[in-house]
């Protein structure tokens, strides 16, 4: 008999979870299980790369007030007599006014949008919140299974949330999964009552799709710069600024780079007004959301990801796959993805050391060299990963 899999989800925008789900999903196997995907938006470059195989499940009815401005929200749902949900969303823009961090709204907000959007009526034999926060708590609270498992992406320590709300709903779940053994042990550290429960399952990549997707043709202007490239949200986390810094330092020395930038988010505007203003235009290019980076990257001569805190970043494996050499800061997680002056450079999280680190890597052809031919020797496939999902599966 095959078993009934439920994955929770936000949404399939071009992020590093949504794309490892996608990864997982177009490896599990279909004979074994049915699988149903919960999103509570239906949007993301991403929708188009769900397999066949997998059942969408209607999104939400009520979830797109939540989505919209405060004024739009409350004159449709006025307008439909729907006074609970209004009630709701105004919550939401109080806190929304009250409270920066992000992640602190999900959780003060969660009892009222889990009650303005309801429950999954079919039960499961698994259910999977695949993200942090909301997904992990609509699979704990709204959907019935006979086992529950959350998912977790990024740093706990980095969050600033209120570890006992977690903790209450980490220990409804029969396990939670993270994506590297670092992030394990610090989230073992935060919850040491719940920790046997959690486990290590590492994104899934393929070196051979990579390098296939890789070889697609684009429109890229040739030059004779050094091409930098970063991939990932526009957020404040990813230190973009630090970068930009780091350019304007090297601009103004006479280095010929460019900075191409892949994704979408709030500090996009912003950054395109810094560039503006340092006359950095032509030096510092903003692509816009991928669905398929890996051209760009190809391209490339140096990766770059200056975060201020990573979990286990796709993009740095998906670096790592094509060989390019790769220039991290010292986030706490930062040793579990390169090997420094082996594999790539861990530089200070500040914008002069990585300038300075920025400008070994341009002159230093030999040390790109080998940074090159030690990642082209490393076993970087984890397609064996779904294996141990199998066995909290089983």
């Amino acid at each position: 008999m095959k078993k009934d899999v439920l994955f929770v989800m936000n949404k399939l925008v071009c992020g590093g979870a949504e794309k490892a789900l996608i990864s997982l999903l177009e490896t599990i196997d279909y004979s074994k299980f049915n699988v149903d995907l919960f999103l509570f938006s239906h949007e993301g470059l991403f929708m188009t790369k769900v397999p066949k195989e997998v059942r969408i499940l209607p999104p939400p009815e009520n979830y797109k007030y939540f989505d919209m401005p405060l004024t739009s929200s409350l004159k449709s749902l006025i307008g439909n007599g729907d006074a609970r949900t209004a009630f709701h969303r105004v919550f939401l823009g109080y806190f929304a006014k009250t409270e920066r961090n992000g992640a602190v709204i999900e959780q003060r907000f969660w009892k009222y949008l889990s009650a303005s959007i309801g429950r999954i009526e079919k039960e499961y034999d698994i259910a999977i919140g695949f993200q942090e926060k909301n997904p992990i708590y609509f699979c704990v609270d709204n959907v019935k299974a006979k086992r529950k498992i959350g998912w977790i992406h990024t740093d706990y320590n980095q969050l600033g949330i209120n570890l006992r709300h977690e903790k209450a709903y980490f220990a409804k779940l029969d396990y939670v999964v993270t994506v590297s053994e670092d992030l394990v042990s610090i989230l073992q550290s935060n919850f040491p009552n719940l920790k046997e429960r959690f486990t290590a399952i590492s994104n899934i990549v393929s070196p051979a799709i990579i390098r296939k997707l890789a070889q697609e043709r684009i429109i890229h202007e040739e030059s004779d710069s050094i091409d930098l490239i970063s991939v990932g949200r526009l957020a404040k986390e990813k230190g973009l600024e630090i970068t930009l810094d780091a350019v304007d330092l090297l601009v103004k020395k006479g280095y010929n780079i460019r900075w191409f930038l892949i994704g979408e988010g709030n500090r996009r505007k912003g950054l395109e007004q810094e560039v503006k203003a340092r006359k950095l235009l032509g030096r510092v290019m903003f692509l816009g959301q991928k669905a398929n980076p890996y051209p760009y990257i190809q391209k490339a001569d140096i990766y770059l990801q200056t975060s201020r805190y990573e979990g286990k970043s796709i993009s740095i494996d998906e670096a790592k796959i094509l060989a390019k050499p790769i220039l991290l800061t010292n986030f706490a997680t930062a040793a579990s993805h390169i090997v420094h002056n082996k594999t790539g450079i861990i530089s200070k999280m500040d914008a002069q050391s990585v300038a300075n680190d920025l400008e070994r890597l341009i002159n230093d052809s030999e040390l790109r060299k080998r940074l090159e031919e030690n990642l082209r020797e490393e076993m970087l496939g984890t397609e064996g990963e779904i294996h141990k999902l199998y066995e909290l599966l089983s």
